[in-house]
């Protein structure tokens, strides 16, 4: 079986090329590559064995998961290495057919649905996102991070201005943001614009707490949010903000989000839909759409301006950020790792070793995936008007987005 799985391990490494071993069960060592293994995958049952070649990179990383397979080194490395190999090819059929099954099951169709796979990651709590995202506005999107840029902190509030500037929000606007999280961009961009807006958020949890926190800063006046799924809201706003929400809609769903986000608008009014794409179609990865992100799938770009088109809407910008994304995780990472200790002791049955294992497989999984030159799964901005913008509705050049 030794020559086997030997000829696995070397099939798996010649793409990578990166230099790694394998531990078995019996105590035997495969090793491909030349130079010292930059990682060890340590096997500590038959049983984890059969799951990796049976059901592939999801089966790995189950066993993973379970305590059932270690690795020993750089979690980068070897998650970058996986992105560049073919682990699982064989077993497509079976992963396909999981897949899509969980599609079906957990569809955001119904509102309850979508409700409870809001809840499931959104739902965790305030102290548990505090510990790790960025202080104080606990933005959970991708950072925004030109030359220059120092921290997390400083990365967030860049994008926020950034959004702010491409749809042109000024005091006297009206504005909606969509799934608005801890309410980051809505405090912020009142700070910096005077103008005033609606968070629509279907996250209980997360809608309490903001609600709570906009009274406690007194700006009952200014900002207020709504405990609602998007297509229960009505009203028209001067500018619309949607920032990670359509990889969360669902296949089904995406042409009636793209609807719904029309309709929030005024006629002549702006709006940007920031999110996760893929750049041609491709499925929405198994390990996310089960463990991770309920419900979720990631829409291509070329989907997406289809459905913008159709509602009347006029595409003025598309701005590729994908390269923002890996620096954005690499700080939730290293930040999760460092408090985990502290996250731990909020809920020491929820948050255990295997969330822990689940969540830094997220975390420094997708950072390589952003940052992998084989990569497929990017990050758009989309800046789009209701109706045809005239000469003087929007500038002729980009300048105006760099301007501080």
């Amino acid at each position: 079986m030794l020559f086997s799985i030997q000829g696995i391990v070397d099939s798996l490494g010649a793409r990578p090329g990166v230099p790694f071993q394998v531990a078995l069960p019996d105590g035997s060592r495969c090793r491909t590559g030349d130079g010292e293994p930059r990682f060890t995958i340590v096997f500590r049952s038959e049983g984890a064995l059969l799951a990796a070649f049976t059901r592939g990179y999801i089966g790995l990383l189950e066993a993973y998961f379970d305590g059932d397979v270690d690795v020993d080194g750089d979690l980068h490395t070897a998650f970058a290495a996986g992105l560049l190999s073919d682990l699982g090819q064989q077993v497509r059929t079976v992963a396909k057919v999981e897949n899509d099954l969980l599609e079906w099951r957990r569809s955001n169709r119904s509102l309850g649905q979508a409700k409870a796979n809001a809840r499931a990651h959104y739902g965790l709590g305030e102290p548990f996102y505090r510990l790790w995202l960025d202080d104080p506005l606990m933005m959970y999107t991708c950072g925004y991070w030109p030359q220059g840029t120092n921290s997390l902190e400083e990365a967030q509030r860049n994008k926020i201005d950034h959004v702010c500037r491409k749809i042109r929000l000024s005091a006297g606007d009206r504005f909606v943001d969509v799934g608005c999280g801890f309410g980051g961009f809505m405090f912020r961009a009142h700070e910096t614009t005077e103008a005033t807006g609606t968070g629509v958020n279907t996250t209980t949890e997360q809608v309490d707490w903001l609600r709570d926190e906009i009274g406690r800063r007194g700006l009952q006046a200014q900002l207020s949010v709504r405990e609602a799924d998007f297509r229960e809201v009505d009203g028209q706003y001067d500018k619309v903000v949607s920032i990670g929400v359509l990889e969360h809609a669902g296949r089904d769903q995406l042409a009636e989000v793209v609807r719904a986000h029309a309709g929030f608008l005024k006629p002549g009014g702006l709006g940007v839909l920031h999110f996760i794409g893929h750049v041609g179609r491709y499925e929405t990865d198994l390990f996310i759409r089960k463990h991770v992100f309920p419900g979720g799938w990631i829409p291509s770009l070329a989907d997406v301006i289809v459905e913008v088109e159709r509602c009347g809407l006029e595409v003025l910008d598309v701005e590729n950020l994908r390269r923002h994304y890996a620096p954005t995780l690499d700080a939730w990472a290293e930040r999760f790792e460092r408090n985990w200790d502290a996250i731990r002791a909020l809920d020491p049955k929820r948050f255990d070793e295997r969330f822990r294992r689940i969540w830094l497989t997220y975390l420094i999984g997708c950072a390589e995936m952003f940052r992998s030159p084989a990569g497929y799964t990017h990050l758009f901005q989309i800046v789009f008007s209701k109706g045809n913008v005239t000469d003087t509705g929007y500038p002729m050049g980009r300048g105006f987005l760099y301007e501080r």
